[in-house]
């Protein structure tokens, strides 16, 4: 067998490899009947952009140890993907990633899955659903169903509309101007929003939340260990209600607030009333404690509970 023969498909392939890994892209394809664009990168800051065009255009570079870039239409979709190695070894995910662009029509879906990829993103109308492991997320101006969720990743949102439901493990979430329907969880990392939202729902584990909302007609929050500041103006007919373990949970309300307070402790916590001269009242046994009374007509509804934490109510 001639050698040359067997050299040249290797390094052809070599060839081949090396003009994809850390190249400059620089592509747009028409969006055509697409509704959704689908984009993978592992590593490295993907900017993604959405504006009045009717095509997707991706520029930047690729990772220095990228396989491949794909970037086709299949059907209704557009799929932007920068391949890498399966032997991937763990110290390299360190090393800079791909950096990239991406310009299109702000009415598209937009589905986004890296590892320790960074993603910042705006102007996008339709369903967006970002999904990244270590990576931050940074949002601006996002509408209809929002879903943006990593795991010791940040994230931070800003005019964020619609169902919006935002996630993270130990990163930290700052929410600012959000309005609709809003969820925001976290387990270790702390969560601060001041939101517009009708109906809010957050949570944590052992971080800390920090809420205030503007015009509220429900809330549910809930922690283990951590502890709930939050100031909150409740609509007429509107619920409230919050459970703790051991953090403490201090809430203040609009002064005008019209509601029934139904306020307990199950195990040596303390309740502060800073709204009206009613007092908590202890268990005959046991060291349990409750705080009920009413303000007014009492249409909307407050209710919390903690085990072993301290509750204060107050006005603003």
């Amino acid at each position: 067998m001639n050698l040359f023969n067997v050299i040249t498909p290797i390094a052809a392939i070599f060839l081949s490899l090396s003009s994809i890994a850390g190249e400059a892209i620089n592509k747009s394809l028409p969006l055509n009947d697409a509704t959704n664009v689908t984009i993978e990168n592992l590593r490295g800051e993907v900017k993604i952009l959405g504006n009045d065009g009717n095509q997707v255009a991706v520029k930047g570079e690729l990772d220095d140890k990228a396989e491949e870039f794909i970037f086709e239409q299949d059907g209704s979709q557009i799929l932007i993907k920068v391949v890498m190695p399966r032997n991937m070894r763990h110290s390299n995910w360190n090393d800079e990633g791909s950096k990239l662009t991406i310009s299109l029509p702000s009415s598209v879906k937009v589905n986004f899955s890296g590892v320790s990829s960074d993603v910042s993103l705006s102007n996008i109308k339709e369903n967006v659903d970002i999904q990244t492991v270590s990576g931050n997320i940074a949002a601006k101006d996002l509408s209809n169903s929002v879903n943006l969720s990593s795991v010791s990743g940040n994230i931070k949102s800003e005019n964020v509309t619609g169902k919006v439901h935002l996630s993270t493990v130990s990163g930290d979430i700052q929410d600012k101007n959000s309005s609709g329907r809003l969820s925001i969880k976290a387990v270790s990392g702390d969560i601060t929003t001041h939101s517009n939202a009708l109906e809010v729902n957050a949570g944590a584990v052992s971080g800390e939340i920090y809420l205030k909302l503007a015009k509220a007609e429900t809330l549910d929050v809930s922690s283990v260990s951590g502890d709930l500041e939050g100031s909150v103006n409740l609509v007429d007919g509107g619920l409230i209600k919050m459970s703790s373990v051991s953090g403490d949970m201090d809430i203040a309300l609009n002064e005008d607030i019209q509601a029934i307070f139904k306020i307990n402790a199950n195990a040596g916590g303390k309740l502060v009333n800073r709204l009206t001269s009613d007092k908590a009242k202890k268990a005959k046994y046991g060291p349990s404690a409750k705080l009920h009374f009413s303000k007014g007509n009492g249409n909307s509804t407050v209710k919390a509970n903690t085990v072993s934490g301290r509750v204060t109510i107050s006005g603003h």
